[in-house]
Parts: C-alpha cells; sequence; structure tokens
C-alpha cells in the first residue's frame, strides 16, 4: 500500500506534461492548478496509507 506514496511525485515529477496553459480553470493556467491539485490528493493519499497502516498494526 506504500506505493501510493509514490503517485504525487511521479504525478509532478515530468514537467513537459503539465507545462501547458489550457486547459484554464478559473482563469488559471493548467501549470498551476494542476500543481494546486496535488496539494489535498497528496494529503488525502497520505491519509489513506496511514488509516491502512494503522487498521493492520504496522504503526508503532
Amino acid at each position: 500500500m506504500h506505493y501510493l506514496l509514490a503517485l504525487p511525485f511521479l504525478g509532478l515529477l515530468w514537467l513537459p506534461f503539465y507545462n501547458h496553459e489550457l486547459p484554464s480553470l478559473f482563469g488559471f493556467p493548467f501549470f498551476y492548478w494542476y500543481q494546486f491539485a496535488w496539494v489535498p490528493l497528496t494529503s488525502l493519499i497520505i491519509w489513506f496509507v496511514y488509516q491502512h497502516d494503522k487498521k493492520k498494526g504496522d504503526q508503532p
């Protein structure tokens, strides 16, 4: 389950993938809102992995 923690890293690693202006969202170019979208998404991923580990008893 810890492999999910690599998703934010991989999603932001390859800059040419999201280095575009379009599609814009509320006037913000794709470059900015794509990066900003990863902030809450990363928090959810970390919470999900934490809950999974807590349920399995991997937490000290």
